[in-house]
C-alpha cells in the first residue's frame, strides 16, 4: 500500500471508527487470483522457442485459427450453409474476449458482457440471433420480436456522481445550466448525423463500419482526435467530456484524446436498432456475458475444435498449412493441419508472428500495426449485497465519475425481477487508459494480485467504502494486456488493413481488428465475410435463411 492510500483509509477508519478500521483490514483478507490468458502461448511465440516435430497430421477443407467471436461466427456460417468440412484451433483461450467463468455457480464476464439490439445493416448479426432462438419471430423486420430473458431490463445503468447515485450514466444533477445547454446540443448532433445520409445513399456511420459511407468529407474525422473535434465545435463542458471520455474508454480502452473523431462518433450514431417488445437502443445481456452466446454459437457449429495455438501458417500447392502447439503437463506438443483455405481469426499482433511473409500480404507489421489498450476485468464474488446509498438503486451498470475505473456490472441483474439472489458477482472493468499501452503491459506484468486489487476496487470502494469488505469473499482477476486495438487517427484509411480487409484467397482474414472496434457486430461481421468467401459465395449478396 501506498502512503497516499494509507492515510486516505487511516482518515477513514478515524472517522468511522473501529468498525470501518475493521473493514478496511478486511480488504487486505480478500483472496484475490490472477488470471492471464495466452500469457504462457504468448512467450512461445514471443521468444521463439524451440517446439518438437509434429505428433499428427490432421486434414480439412477450412481451417479456422481462433475462436472468438469472428472464428465462432464463420464455423457456425459454414455449418449453417451445410458445409461441415471445417476445423476450428482454439487458440490459447476459448471464446477469446467473449469468455467467461464461474465461481460457486455463479456465471460472470471476463471479456465483453453485452449486445445491442442490432440494427438491419447488422442482417448478419439477426441471422445468428434468429438461428439461436434469441430473435422469435420477422428477423427481417424493422422491428424483430426478441426472447424477453435476453432484454436488458430496468433499472439499467446509474452514476455516482458528487456523492449521489443518479440515473443515467451522463451526470444530469448538479450540474451547470450551460453544462446541460451543451449536453442537448451534442445529442442534437448525434441524431441529425444518424439519420444522414451521403449522395450514393449510404449512412455515414454504419455498423459494420464496412457499410458506412466513404465521402471525403467524412473521412475528415479519421485525421483528428474526438477532442479535438469537440475542442473545434466550442463543446466546453467538463461534464459532456467526462462522458465521452467515458465512453471511448470503454469502448476502445483509451482515452478521447487518443481516439480519432470518426471512430468517437461512431459509437453514437451507428447503432440505431430496435425491437418491438423493447425500446430502441435496447441490450442483450447474459449472466455470463456474452459467453453463453459464443458457446451457443459453438453448439450450432457443432464444436468442431481443437485445443492449442497456431505458431506458424504457410501456404503449399494445395492451399495452407497451419502448425500448432499445446502444452501439457509443462510440455509441449504439436500438429499440423492441411487445408484448402484458412481463416485467421487471431488478433494482428498475434498474425504478424506467425503468418509467413505477411508483408507480401501488404500489412506491414512496423507501419501498419495498430495500437493495443491493456483492460483489467475482477470478477468479485459477493456472499450478500452491501448497503446502498439512496437516490437511485443498485443497477445492471453502475459508473463512478472518476478514471480510470469503468464502474461495475451485476451478473445477477437480469434474476432481480424474481427475487433477489442471497449472493452475486460484481464485474468490475477498467481501462488503463490513464497510462501509455506499453507501459501499463509492464505495470501489469509485475504487479502483485494486491497491487491489481487495489486498482480494480476503487470504483467499488467510492460506492461502499469499507463495507463492501465484509460482503466480497473473493475475487477473480483477468488481465488484458492486448484487449482490443485502438481507432487512433488514421486508422480507418491503414493500408495494411485496408489489404487484408479485402484479401480473397487460400488466406482469408477475420477479427475486429481489422475495423479497429472490438465489439461482436464487427467480429462477427469479418467471420461472415471469410465463411461466405470460403464458400466462394459474395457476403454482401447474402441473406437470412428460416
Amino acid at each position: 500500500m501506498d502512503r497516499r492510500s494509507f492515510l486516505l483509509w487511516s482518515g477513514m477508519a478515524g472517522a468511522a471508527g473501529l468498525a470501518s478500521a475493521a473493514g478496511f483490514w478486511r480488504w487486505q483478507e480478500i483472496p484475490a487470483s490472477v488470471a492471464s490468458p495466452g500469457r504462457l502461448e504468448g512467450h512461445y511465440l514471443r521468444d521463439r522457442q524451440s517446439l518438437p516435430a509434429p505428433s499428427e497430421t490432421l486434414h480439412a477443407d477450412i481451417a479456422i485459427l481462433g475462436s472468438g467471436i469472428a472464428g465462432l461466427t464463420a464455423a457456425w456460417k459454414l455449418n449453417r450453409e451445410g458445409h461441415d468440412d471445417f476445423l476450428m484451433v482454439q487458440g490459447p483461450e476459448l471464446f477469446g474476449n467473449a469468455a467467461g467463468g464461474m465461481m460457486d455457480g455463479m456465471p460472470y464476464p471476463t471479456g465483453a458482457h453485452y449486445l445491442p439490439v442490432p440494427s438491419a445493416e447488422s442482417f448478419h448479426v439477426r441471422e445468428i440471433l434468429s438461428d439461436l432462438g434469441i430473435i422469435l419471430r420477422n428477423p427481417e423486420s424493422e422491428k424483430p420480436y426478441y426472447d424477453e430473458r435476453f432484454l436488458l431490463h430496468a433499472p439499467e445503468e446509474r452514476l455516482l456522481y458528487q456523492g449521489r447515485w443518479q440515473e443515467g450514466v451522463i451526470p444530469g444533477e448538479g450540474v451547470p445550466q450551460q453544462d446541460l445547454i451543451e449536453h442537448r446540443r451534442f445529442f442534437s448532433e448525434v441524431d441529425r448525423l444518424r439519420q444522414y445520409r451521403d449522395a450514393s445513399g449510404k449512412r455515414l456511420f454504419a455498423i459494420p463500419s464496412v457499410l458506412s459511407s466513404s465521402d471525403a468529407e467524412w473521412q475528415e474525422l479519421d485525421r483528428i482526435t474526438f477532442k479535438q473535434w469537440l475542442d473545434k465545435n466550442n463543446y466546453k463542458s467538463a461534464t459532456l467530456h467526462w462522458y465521452l471520455n467515458y465512453c471511448c474508454r470503454d469502448d476502445f480502452g483509451a482515452r478521447f484524446d487518443k481516439v480519432s473523431a470518426w471512430a468517437g462518433l461512431h459509437y453514437f450514431c451507428s447503432r440505431i436498432g430496435k425491437a418491438e417488445n423493447a425500446e430502441n437502443g435496447a441490450w442483450l445481456t447474459w449472466s455470463g456475458g456474452l459467453q453463453p452466446l459464443a458457446d451457443a454459437m459453438d453448439k450450432k457449429a457443432g464444436s468442431r475444435r481443437k485445443p492449442g495455438t497456431v505458431f506458424h501458417v504457410g501456404t503449399t500447392s494445395q492451399g495452407i498449412e497451419a502448425h500448432c502447439f499445446e502444452i501439457k503437463n509443462g510440455q509441449p506438443r504439436t500438429y499440423r493441419i492441411l487445408a484448402r483455405k484458412a481463416i485467421c481469426a487471431m488478433p494482428l499482433f498475434v498474425a504478424a508472428r506467425v503468418v509467413e511473409s505477411i508483408q507480401d500480404l501488404g500489412f506491414d507489421p512496423q507501419q501498419h500495426m495498430p495500437s493495443y489498450a491493456p483492460w483489467l476485468v475482477a470478477n468479485f464474488l459477493m456472499k450478500e449485497f452491501p448497503f446502498e446509498l439512496p437516490d437511485a438503486p443498485l443497477s445492471w451498470d453502475n459508473v463512478v465519475y472518476q478514471e480510470p475505473g469503468l464502474g461495475y456490472v451485476v451478473s445477477t441483474h437480469q434474476d432481480i425481477r424474481v427475487a433477489p439472489p442471497p449472493e452475486t458477482v460484481f464485474t468490475s472493468y477498467v481501462a488503463l487508459s490513464n497510462h501509455d499501452p506499453v507501459a501499463a503491459r509492464a505495470w501489469m506484468m509485475q504487479a502483485t494480485p494486491a497491487e491489481l486489487l487495489d486498482v480494480v476496487s476503487a470504483d467499488l470502494k467510492s460506492a461502499y467504502g469499507w463495507k463492501l469488505a465484509a460482503c466480497a469473499r473473493r475475487v477473480e482477476i483477468t488481465l488484458r494486456g492486448h484487449a482490443m486495438a485502438i481507432p487512433m487517427p488514421q486508422f480507418r484509411s491503414n493500408p495494411g488493413l485496408k489489404a487484408l480487409r479485402e484479401l480473397n484467397g487460400a488466406l482469408l482474414f477475420a477479427h475486429s481488428d481489422l475495423s479497429g472496434f472490438s465489439v461482436f457486430e464487427e467480429a462477427a461481421w469479418w467471420g461472415y465475410r471469410a465463411a461466405t468467401l470460403a464458400l466462394g459465395t459474395d457476403p454482401a449478396t447474402a441473406v437470412t435463411k428460416g
